[in-house]
Parts: structure tokens; sequence; C-alpha cells
């Protein structure tokens, strides 16, 4: 019997995962452990193998999709067998009727209409519309479209208002947004991006074989604008990236974050000299402290914190629903700019960690995130985050909560301020900016904490000596 394959779960908190890609097609032979997509999740990407041996018989999500965990993907059997029949067939068959089934099923090819009778397909605006076919023949235009049809419709800038479905229940199909194709003259990529601007298409382009280009677009909207309009110069090159994989997760939980919490965020800075101090002497101790060499200023920014962190018991905490928990151990989120996005690996107990052992763990963690090596263990249970673009230059921002943490710390630039204490001479400070949960955190103990820091901070030498 076929073997349906499902969308694997990743961890208990994981309920979907964005397939990255597939490894293989329809009608592919694979082995049991042979590896058929690529999926993610916003803390790593996993390969999922076949699970039996067969020929991949149809693939039911495509690249891209969202899929709840334990809904089918794809169907494995022997070739010819009745993919359909073996869906059916499994425990899964019930959410399986809520995903889309992609067009590429039905025998017919996507390029041309099936020869079996079905409802014309409505042609664009800039068309003229046949009057040979009744109207009750016609299903209502712009109705559900299958993701391969709004995958198409996307990439030739053919809005589906203008489709009708000749699929179930009037569902817009692939081969729908074809036909429709067929009557428009060809675009050029800069006439695709200005149809996708809701340019107008004129019936032929000046190009090779009627192909509309730019000026074509450019004249159909002077046409349509009138004699007397300002004239309509091109937008020039115009990249169009999907937000997927990845990227959507994170942009997700972001928005999540911000939507489920009061953030609220706090800056100051603390004087820098011993701490620049203390990088020096480090990074030139390497011929007689090799292990020591490599402690950067956000090393012993991360040490300041775990030794801070234990005495505001209420900042090293999660708000879960409607309870507050906290912990005795500094779990630390680091958070890291990896390839594949933003990435927050986790240094455990960094608060009984020594300076090296923290800078250690930091340094292996950033490195398994770069190179794809990260385990998915790693990647959970922080208790409070550090995220550090003093780097990059900037002075001053705000980090958005790692939910359910109820406090992010940002580390930003070391800059030239006047010290009060130095008769008005200027002296290094670094910049922290400090966002909490307002709902669990009010701002005055979260601007103790912070104080408490910049004070560690600035006085690192006896918190070394002492930690």
């Amino acid at each position: 019997m076929a073997h349906v394959l499902i969308m694997p779960r990743q961890g208990n908190t994981v309920e979907s995962c964005i397939i990255g890609e597939w490894k293989v097609k329809e009608g592919d032979s694979v082995s049991a452990d042979a590896t058929v997509c690529i999926i993610e999740t916003d803390k790593a990407a996993f390969e999922v193998p076949a699970g039996a041996d067969g020929v991949i018989l149809q693939i039911i999500r495509e690249a891209g999709d969202d899929v709840p965990v334990l809904e089918p993907i794809a169907v494995i059997g022997a070739a010819g067998e009745d993919w359909k029949a073996a869906l059916a067939g499994s425990a899964a068959a019930g959410k399986a009727e809520a995903a889309p089934i992609p067009a590429g099923s039905v025998p017919a090819p996507a390029s041309a209409p099936a020869p079996a009778p079905a409802p014309a397909a409505a042609v664009p605006a800039s068309a003229p519309a046949s009057a040979s076919a009744p109207a009750a023949a016609v299903p209502a235009a712009g109705g559900p479209a299958s993701p391969r049809a709004r995958n198409l419709a996307k990439r030739e800038a053919l809005p589906l208002d203008g489709v009708s479905g000749s699929g179930p229940g009037g569902r817009i199909i692939e081969r729908d947004v074809a036909a429709v194709l067929n009557t428009r003259p060809p675009l050029s990529a800069a006439a695709k991006a200005a149809a996708a601007l809701g340019s107008p298409v004129p019936a032929a382009g000046s190009g090779l074989g009627g192909r509309v280009n730019a000026a074509d677009m450019a004249g159909a909207v002077q046409a349509e604008a009138g004699p007397d309009a300002a004239p309509v110069f091109g937008e020039g090159k115009i990249t169009e990236t999907p937000i997927r994989g990845i990227r959507k997760l994170i942009a997700g939980r972001m928005f999540q974050s911000l939507a489920e919490s009061a953030q609220f965020t706090l800056n100051s800075s603390a004087q820098a000299s011993r701490l620049q101090e203390w990088r020096a002497r480090f990074k030139a101790s390497e011929d007689t402290y090799p292990g020591l060499s490599k402690i950067t200023i956000n090393d012993l920014v991360l040490f300041a914190v775990s030794r801070v962190l234990p005495r505001f018991p209420f900042m090293n905490a999660l708000k879960i629903g409607d309870s507050l928990k906290t912990f005795e151990r500094v779990h630390l989120g680091v958070a890291v700019d990896a390839p594949r996005g933003l990435m927050v690996p986790v240094i455990r107990g960094a608060d009984l960690l020594t300076l090296p052992r923290i800078a250690g763990e930091a340094k292996r963690l950033a490195a398994a995130c770069q190179n794809g090596s990260v385990k998915t263990e790693e990647l959970s249970g922080s208790t409070f985050t550090v995220t550090n673009l003093g780097s990059l230059g900037v002075t001053s921002f705000t980090p958005i909560l790692n939910a359910p943490e109820v406090a992010i710390l940002g580390v930003c630039g070391i800059e030239m301020k006047p010290s009060p204490v130095q008769g008005g001479l200027f002296e290094p400070h670094i910049g922290f900016s400090l966002t909490i949960n307002h709902e669990v955190v009010d701002g005055a103990p979260a601007a103790r904490f912070l104080k408490g820091l910049c004070e560690a901070v600035r006085d690192i030498d006896l918190l070394l000596i002492g930690g």
C-alpha cells in the first residue's frame, strides 16, 4: 500500500513548518532513507526522508507552503498506484481534504485548456469579451484559486479577478490562468513589473512577435490618462522577492510579539574605559594566555549580564499565559545574524560559567548558526536575550522581545560623552537599549536593573575579580 508522507513534528511547541524546497519531483524513484524535501521552522532547517521505498506518486503541498504538523505532504508508492485512494485511507485523510490539491494532478497539460467541456475563461479587461457564450455558462471571476494558479498569475502579473475558474466549485486552477494568458500578448520583465502595479496591458506590443515592453506600457497608461496628462516615465528595474521560509516565520514571530505584549524600551549608557582596557589586555595576552586573546567586548557584556540578572529575578523570567515563571539559573539567549536569518542560540547556566567559557560558548554557537550545524535544543529555553548592533555603529534601537521572555537587552556602539566626574571631559560610553514587557515589569524596577548593569560594566574589573 502507498505510504502517505506527513509533515513531521519538530518539538512540542512547533505547530507548523514551511517546505523550503523539494529535492524530488513526481515520478521519481526514492529509497526510504532518501531526502525528499527540506522543511524550516523559525529555529532551523531539517531534512525529511521518504520513509518508504517507491515512486513519488503525488506532491500535495508546494515549496513555500506553511503546513501544519502531521498533515500529508506527499504520497509514495508503486508506479501507477492510486494515490488518492491511499490518501483517503490514511488516518490524515480528514486534514488532506482541507489542503488544496495542486492543479498539476489533472491529466490535462498546464499550458493548454483541457479538451473536456469547461466554462470559458474570462479575458483581460484590455481585450474584448466574447459575446458568443451565454452569460449563465460563465462562472464568476476572481474566485478561490489553487496555489499553482496563484503562482502562475503572480509570475505573469495577471489579476485573478479577470479569470473564471473551471475547477470544483468554480475554483481557479492553473489551466484557467494559462488560457487567459494565451489571449494576452507576451510581456517583458519590465512590462510585467508595470502590470503588477496596475498599469493596463495593451492588446499588442512593439517588440518581436508583438511582445509588450515598458514603453508600450507607458504608452497605454498615457492613452488611458488622455492627451493632456503629464508624460509617464518607467519605474526602472523592479525586483520582487517573495517572503518565505525562515524570513516569513521570523516576521510572524516579531509581529506576534508586538501584538501580544506591552513593550517598553529604556535607554542608558555605561562608562566603557575599563571595558576597553580589559579587551586590550586580553588581546595582548595571545602569547601568554591564548585562550583569552579572543575575548570581545560583547563577551564581557554577556558576562556582566549573567552576574547582574540573579539580583533582579523578575527580569530573568517568562510570561506564560497569566503566570510569571522566574528562574534561578540564567539561560542567556544571544542573537546571531545567520545566513538563514536571525537565530537565538542559548548559553545555558551562564551565571555559573567563567568569562572564558561564556566567550567560548558564544563563539561555538554563533559558528554553528552560521554553518547550519546548530541543534534544535540549542535554540530554545532562553530566559533573557542579548542582541548586539554596536559593531554596526548603532547608538540606540528598540529590540523586540523574544517571547515569552519579559526582557531583551540591546547592546549599542561606543561613543564619546562628557563625564560628570571628570570635569566635563569626554569619555567612551557604551549604549544599552532595554525592552521590557510592561505587563509584568514596571519601568522603575527595569531602570534599576539597567542602572545595576551599567555600574557593573563601568566597574568590570571588580566584577571579574569577584566573578
